[in-house]
């Protein structure tokens, strides 16, 4: 099957990426840009064209990989070769499976997607959502395309705002643990280079622990000593309610995504 991105920036370059690494090349990218269409074709070595129509044209998988303040006019552009037999993939943050649907005239083969940042390592989290009668050999094909990019799970769209909050927003959420981690590090004395690496290093290491099956709590008590140091530092969070504060961004996130998502 041939699978067409629409857009061609970063989270379709880390698609195409994986894609190609599993083995499979039957990708064409429309891309407005010349200097980006020239890039992707010479680093993945797959076609390219200025022409979402030409995509559409040629696909049965069709990715939506657009902003989504800008699909509107993609949608306008390519709704008349909109057939049943394609299946269309929308990455764009907020774009429900219904204004999909109405936009495209197509009441089946549409897939919400949320992958995150992570993916352009190959280490994303993709959540995805359907209207149903997609053939079980073509969800196969499409599950294989976001494993290539890390894992997926298959959840119905009314989750989704969490997803968004928790997965997409998340890897900026503990970004800005890590840095901070860095900045107290320099305060107490260290250089900002082996601050950096101490940090990213244990946030590395604390996820592949986590990712064994180990949990959270037994980790965290593994690591604490009664009346130790990591004792010390965990009261501090307990006396700022780091809990409080983590679910109270996770709602802020999930909220504005539904404030911001296009339902038709």
């Amino acid at each position: 099957m041939v699978i067409g991105f629409i857009g061609g920036g970063n989270m379709a370059e880390a698609m195409i990426k994986g894609i190609v690494q599993s083995g499979l090349k039957d990708i064409i990218v429309s891309e407005p840009r010349d200097d980006r269409r020239a890039y992707l074709e010479k680093t993945y070595g797959i076609k390219v064209s200025p022409d979402n129509r030409e995509i559409v044209r040629n696909s049965h998988i069709i990715i939506l990989a657009v902003k989504p303040q800008n699909m509107d006019d993609v949608t306008n552009g390519i709704t008349d070769l909109i057939s049943n037999d394609k299946i269309i993939i929308s990455i764009a943050a907020g774009i429900t499976l219904s204004y999909l649907s109405s936009r495209l005239n197509k009441t089946s083969k549409i897939i919400r997607v949320m992958p995150n940042t992570p993916a352009l390592v190959q280490e994303g989290m993709s959540v995805l959502s359907m209207f149903e009668c997609i053939a079980d050999k073509e969800m196969v094909f499409i599950r294989d395309i976001f494993m290539s990019i890390g894992k997926v799970l298959v959840l119905p769209e009314k989750y989704m705002d969490a997803v968004t909050a928790l997965s997409g927003s998340g890897p900026a959420f503990i970004a800005l643990f890590v840095e901070s981690m860095i900045e107290a590090g320099v305060a107490v004395g260290l250089s900002r280079e082996n601050a950096a690496e101490l940090a990213i290093q244990t946030l590395i290491g604390t996820a592949k622990l986590l990712e064994t099956g180990m949990p959270p709590d037994k980790l965290r008590e593994m690591v604490t000593s009664p009346g130790g140091t990591t004792a010390a530092g965990l009261g501090v969070f307990e006396q700022k309610g780091l809990k409080n504060i983590v679910t109270a961004v996770i709602e802020a996130a999930r909220d504005r995504s539904k404030e911001l998502g296009r339902k038709e």
